[in-house]
């Protein structure tokens, strides 16, 4: 019997304990029009569109469904992590026989309209024979 109001009495503590904290910070999501420049390819135009995870957020931290979409090239699939409003994003090109694949990192802030817009540096380390990049976005 003694055993079992022990138990009973953690049990408070252990639900509290394992409880998830919602997120609590500013959410990325929406539609980005960007231009880069690649070190390969040019200038070129595109669309990043980066959808909140909620299940997968936890207080300032933030995950996300990412997507690039480039008129000529593709359609960049990936995933992005957040805390706060520095971000790292992973992205590929559905053809994988291209080896155009890599990891960008981003830094989002309010422009002067009031929306969000971010500027990223990626890298590939296998496309072409390594490349690099930037890109400036601008919420639609």
């Amino acid at each position: 019997m003694k055993n079992f109001f022990i138990l009973l009495c953690m049990l408070p503590a252990a639900t509290i304990a394992n409880a998830k904290t919602l997120f609590t910070g500013e959410d990325l999501s929406g539609v980005y029009n960007c231009t880069g420049d690649d070190s390969h390819e040019g200038k070129y135009t595109g669309t990043v569109t980066m959808e909140l995870v909620p299940s997968q957020s936890l207080n300032n931290y933030a995950a996300y469904k990412f997507k690039l979409e480039v008129p000529n090239y593709g359609t960049y699939s990936g995933q992005a992590a957040a805390h706060g409003t520095n971000v790292a994003m992973h992205f590929a090109l559905a053809d994988q026989s291209t080896k155009d694949y890599g990891t960008d990192i981003a830094n989002f802030k309010k422009n002067k309209a009031g929306k969000w817009s971010f500027s990223k540096y990626y890298y590939e380390p296998e496309f072409k024979g390594g490349n690099y990049g930037t890109e400036e976005c601008t919420l639609r």
